[in-house]
């Protein structure tokens, strides 16, 4: 699964809290990020609970075979952190480190518009997908595309993938309009 995006504010999702571990109120946490422990360097999430958005303060975190378990201030309890399983954890996008040159974060893809070597527009992208193999690109037919396919489109830097431009919004791909997904 790949980052997602709350436009109205642009959080951008980090992780997603799982089951509660332990009787001292921590939780699994899986992670978005590359690599997983990236995510706790931030320090205050925000989830929505109830329609409202809430912040929350991680205080303790560790690794614990291949995932992490995190620990939430104020939630001391199993069953008080398990109001809190499946729940989202997202950060303002302001606080992601910048990037410098031509790199880019995979929630900026979302929206751009895919056009290919011909200058065919195939729609824009609404999802990307991890696979074991390599991430694909979702693309969904707009309006003024060359048809109203849903494309799936390898994501392979150089090989498919020819230019990614944030400031025209377009990412330009060797991908014939035949092809089949």
């Amino acid at each position: 699964m790949v980052t997602g995006t709350d436009k109205r504010t642009q959080r951008i999702e980090l992780g997603r809290l799982g089951k509660a571990h332990g009787i001292k109120g921590w939780l699994r946490l899986n992670s978005f990020t590359n690599p997983p422990d990236n995510i706790c360097s931030y320090t205050t999430f925000a989830t929505e609970i109830a329609g409202e958005w809430v912040a929350l303060e991680l205080d303790q975190f560790r690794m614990q075979g291949s995932g992490l378990v995190v620990h939430i201030k104020g939630y001391d309890a199993p069953e008080t952190a398990s109001l809190l399983t499946g729940k989202g954890v997202w950060v303002d996008s302001k606080e992601l480190p910048v990037l410098i040159g031509d790199e880019y974060y995979w929630h900026q893809l979302h929206g751009l518009k895919v056009m290919n070597q011909h200058g065919d527009l195939f729609g824009e992208v609404v999802e990307l997908l991890e696979t074991g193999a390599n991430d694909v690109l979702v693309v969904q037919a707009t309006a003024d595309s060359i048809d109203k396919r849903e494309r799936l489109i390898p994501y392979l830097t150089g090989k498919v993938v020819q230019q990614v431009s944030l400031i025209e919004g377009v990412i330009r791909v060797n991908w014939e309009a035949d092809y089949l997904e």
